[in-house]
Parts: structure tokens; sequence; C-alpha cells
């Protein structure tokens, strides 16, 4: 695929969206992905990395080796997400602890619109795919009420919450961040990017390396061979993960983070109205509403955009 440097600079954008959304627990990365029309190709180039691609690069050189992984893509995409994800977790962090309602209000609304979007997709509704939607609906709801475990620190945890923690970020409605505060190794990752400890970092990144090269082999053939199944299930897992960016929570336990601060660990999602009752504070319901309908547009937006360059 023949690709100018306009190109490449918005794939690394789409790489900064994602960053944006996984550094945010509850916002999948892969449902970004997915609407701006990069999933099926970030899972193909993915997938096809192996060990032959090394006999490539030993026999034909590095130029067929980076064009056989599809390198300037990945490394596109990739730049732009790790640029996002170590400049917008402050804000992210900023936002959540003092406009929580407000930002989670905008991405409510850019999920529902996401919803939509990939329904369209679905070339045939049949009892199979509603019925996988569902399922896939009540499974990421039930994900969203687990309720956290105990913070752990061992390498082989740390190992395993990488690998499971990306499959669920490159699913369009699981967030991997929020993977990583059910299995409670959230803030042991978080500490370890804040103080440098590159011996954690190295062991979550392994799980992680292992995690996106297997899982992505199995994303690409579910959508070679049953598209509009998996489409039906990605669908249902954002409809269920609606439960955890709804903007009115009522906090049941606390963690205390690498500062010593107390910062929400376990919520449910309550009415606008309890909320307010509760915390004896506005329940910034318009304003909410408003954010909601900018999350949705952003979505209509870039749809729209998408099908312009298509055709």
């Amino acid at each position: 695929m023949q690709r100018r440097f306009i190109d490449y600079l918005i794939i690394a954008l789409k790489g900064m969206a994602m960053g944006a959304a996984d550094a945010v627990p509850g916002v999948s990365g892969g449902t970004i992905a997915f609407i701006s029309g990069i999933y099926e190709e970030l899972i193909t180039s993915i997938s096809n990395i192996n060990l032959s691609l090394f006999k490539t690069l030993k026999t034909k050189g590095i130029s067929a080796f980076w064009k056989a992984t599809n390198g300037n893509f990945l490394l596109s995409l990739f730049l732009g997400i790790i640029i996002s994800l170590f400049s917008f977790l402050k804000l992210a962090k900023y936002l959540l602890e003092h406009h929580p309602i407000l930002i989670w209000s905008f991405f409510f609304g850019l999920i529902v619109a996401s919803i939509l979007f990939i329904g369209k997709q679905i070339n045939k509704w049949n009892v199979i795919t509603i019925s996988t939607g569902i399922i896939g609906a009540f499974v990421a709801f039930y994900i969203t009420t687990l309720p956290p475990m105990g913070n752990t620190d061992s390498s082989f945890f740390l190992f395993f919450a990488g690998a499971l923690a990306i499959c669920a970020m490159i699913l369009p409605g699981i967030s991997g961040a929020f993977i990583l505060v059910i299995l409670g190794a959230y803030k042991t990752v978080s500490d370890a990017v804040d103080d440098m400890d590159l011996k954690k970092i190295i062991i979550f990144g392994m799980g992680t390396i292992v995690g996106l090269l297997s899982f992505s082999r199995l994303l690409k053939w579910l959508f070679k061979n049953y598209q509009d199944i998996t489409l039906a299930l990605l669908s249902g897992f954002i409809l269920g993960s609606l439960n955890k960016v709804w903007p009115w929570k009522q906090i049941l336990t606390f963690r205390t983070n690498s500062k010593g601060l107390k910062v929400p660990l376990d919520q449910q999602s309550i009415s606008p109205f309890s909320f307010a009752e509760l915390n004896h504070v506005e329940h910034q319901l318009t304003s909410a509403i408003v954010l909601m309908i900018l999350g949705f547009l952003t979505i209509f937006i870039l749809e729209k955009v998408g099908a312009k360059k298509t055709e």
C-alpha cells in the first residue's frame, strides 16, 4: 500500500487518539482503532509478525523485512500511542480527579456512537448475531462489576497481567487499563512507570508482546471466517462497557496511589439525582448531556470523513 507522509501523520494522530483512550480506565483504544478505519490493518499487521520474518531479514535484507511487517504503518501508529500515553496520562488524571462527570460524559457519547457505527458494519442480522451480541454485552457488563483484586507485583503475575491487558486493549469495548484495575495491577504498573522501575516495566512489556502476537492471530482468523459474528460480539462488548463509563458513580472503596493519596477504586453506577443527593453537589446533567452529544458527533464526523476518503 503506497502512502504519503501526510497519510502516516494521520495514522500517528489516530495512534494518539488510541493512546488517549487507553490512558483512561474504562475506554478502549481498540474502539478508536475500529471507528478510525485502521483496526483490521492493525490486527493483520501484528498477526503477520512471526519467526519467518527474521529469515526474510537474513536473506532479503532490512528493506524487505520492513515492508513485510508493514513497518511504516506500525511505527507511525505506535509512536502516536506512546507519545499520547505519556503526555495525556497526566491530563487524564487531572480531568478524572477534578471534572469526572464531564470527561465520562464525553466518552459515554463517543461509545454510544461507536456501537451504532460497528453495528452498521454487520451485513446480516439473524438469531446467531443477535444472540452473540447479547452474550457479549452481558460478559462486558459482568467484567465492569467485578471487584478489584488485591495488589500484587510478582514477576509472573505482572507478565500475565500485561498479556491479558493488551488483549483487552485491542478489543473494542474492553479497556486494558480497567483490566489492570480488576487484576490489582494498575497501581503496580503506574508506580513502576512513575519510578522508572525498568525490571517491572520490561516484565510487563514482555507480557504485552506475547499477548499481542498470540491474540491478534485469533482476531484475524475470526474476522476472516466469522466477520458478522465477530462484529456482533464486539458491539455487545462495547454496549456492556457503558456501565464503566457512566458519569455518575458512588465510590465503594479507595486505593492509595504512589503519592500516598486516596483515589477511587471500586465504584457503582447511580442516577444523576442520587449522586447529587449523596455528595451534596450539582449533578451537572445539562453539561453532561451536551458533552455526550459532542462525543457522539465526534464519531459521526470521523465516520463521514472516513467515508469520503474511501470514496
